[in-house]
């Protein structure tokens, strides 16, 4: 054992694969009295305490009672610049972006208030147990400089990108095809694969950009091998219909951005909820994939999303927050929501699904699984602590529970960030709730 090497002792859960696949008994691991072994950031070993402990002569053991360990939630699509208007009242999409986000997003051109902005958002995240985000800065470059520099202090593993938005939006927010394409690329050059951080071009989505911009984004995208591409779908009925006004030689929304060369590995595309069979189709067999944001569907009224059709087309689904329109940055929040959105579909959505959406199914989605989601050895460490006496209620709760699927699912229905302990990013303590 090195110097590096540390043991956590506690519960510990983590997935193994989609229950969707492969039912939900081989879908998880779990160890009721587990040990979690790091080595220099990376997961060494997990298992059963009564084997490993006689291994660990010497090695510091830190324990958790009535506690959980998980591995890192991850957030597949989220706003930084839209912190400070979480919460904005009475809009649905279209209106809420003229409203409330544009003239938000405008002060992010000083980058000591992006720089303030970045360091709330990232200790947000850290509270409720994210460790690793797909984030969108605003359309000035300076956005995702600070944005970096603060991930970077923390060594978390981020992906983020400058807006691209050159037509449908206030002047003062709009950049050209051709600046959006050199400022991306010089903020690529800077910051891709630097550390644990990864870069992706991020047009905000069709109507905001010009087919000119789209191709540039496009052939950006194309240019340096693992970058990520981010971007809205099919978010709300009237954006739909007028992405067909805008577009009219293409045959549907996803036709716009795979017309234009932005689909495919790593490309995620937010929200999906008005998706029809072929697109699910095209997004499967090009190996995209989509963020399920259920707080922000809800808050903005854009509809039920439907993970089951999705499932079915075999697509790459993982869970966001999409603050501001999502009204939390706890994953767990959005899981309780996203069980309620099943329900009103005649459908269930079981808590070990739950926990492969927040974490391994965000590592699928990204095509970081190799990295993160789980506790193979090799993988990062980053994982969080839950605790089973959060609150007074949850306490009670998980008294009355007579399995690990009812203390999980009593979580998810009840948990947020005051139910994250500690959360650990590459084997080290970045927030402590106490």
């Amino acid at each position: 054992m090195t110097t590096n090497t540390k043991a956590y002792r506690a519960a510990i859960l983590h997935s193994l694969a989609d229950p969707a696949v492969v039912g939900v008994e081989q879908s998880y691991q779990y160890f009721e009295d587990g040990i979690l072994l790091i080595e220099n950031g990376k997961v060494a070993q997990v298992g059963e305490a009564s084997e490993l402990l006689p291994k660990l002569t010497g090695v510091e053991i830190q324990q958790y009672r009535d506690a959980l360990i998980t591995p890192g939630f991850i957030d597949t699509h989220i706003h930084y610049p839209q912190t400070g208007m979480i919460a904005s009242y009475g809009e649905q999409l279209l209106d809420w972006l003229n409203t409330y986000t544009f003239p938000t997003e405008k002060q992010f051109e000083d980058k000591a208030h992006a720089a303030e902005v970045a360091d709330i958002f990232l200790k947000e995240l850290l509270r409720n147990g994210t460790t690793t985000a797909l984030v969108f800065g605003s359309v000035h470059p300076q956005s995702v400089d600070a944005f970096f520099e603060a991930a970077q202090k923390l060594d978390l593993r981020m992906i983020a990108g400058k807006v691209m938005m050159d037509r449908n939006a206030a002047d003062y927010l709009t950049d050209t095809a051709e600046s959006g394409y050199a400022e991306s690329k010089a903020l690529i050059e800077r910051w891709h694969g630097k550390g644990r951080l990864h870069y992706a071009v991020t047009p905000r989505f069709a109507p905001t950009s010009t087919p000119e911009q789209l191709d540039l984004a496009g052939k950006l995208f194309g240019e340096y091998p693992d970058l990520y591409m981010h971007t809205h779908i099919s978010e709300n009925k009237a954006e739909v219909a007028w992405v067909k006004e805008l577009f009219p030689a293409r045959k549907g929304y996803l036709d716009v951005y795979d017309h234009h060369k932005l689909i495919g590995p790593r490309a995620v595309f937010a929200h999906g909820v008005h998706l029809c069979d072929d697109e699910c189709k095209r997004l499967a067999e090009t190996g995209s994939a989509v963020a399920f944001c259920p707080t922000s569907n809800l808050f903005l009224g854009s509809g039920l999303f439907d993970l089951n059709k999705l499932e079915e087309h075999g697509v790459r689904v993982g869970l966001g927050t999409d603050v501001g329109a999502g009204t939390s940055f706890s994953q767990l929040q959005s899981l309780n929501e996203a069980y309620k959105i099943m329900q009103l579909q005649g459908k269930k959505l079981d808590p070990f699904k739950s926990l492969y959406l927040a974490t391994l199914g965000g590592a699928n989605a990204l095509y970081l699984d190799d990295k993160l989601g789980n506790f193979l050895p090799g993988k990062d460490a980053d994982f969080l602590v839950l605790d089973y006496n959060a609150t007074p209620l949850i306490s009670y709760r998980m008294q009355q529970a007579k399995s690990l699927e009812e203390r999980l699912f009593a979580l998810t229905m009840l948990g947020d960030d005051r139910t994250v302990k500690e959360t650990f990013a590459a084997g080290v303590s970045v927030h402590q709730r106490d």
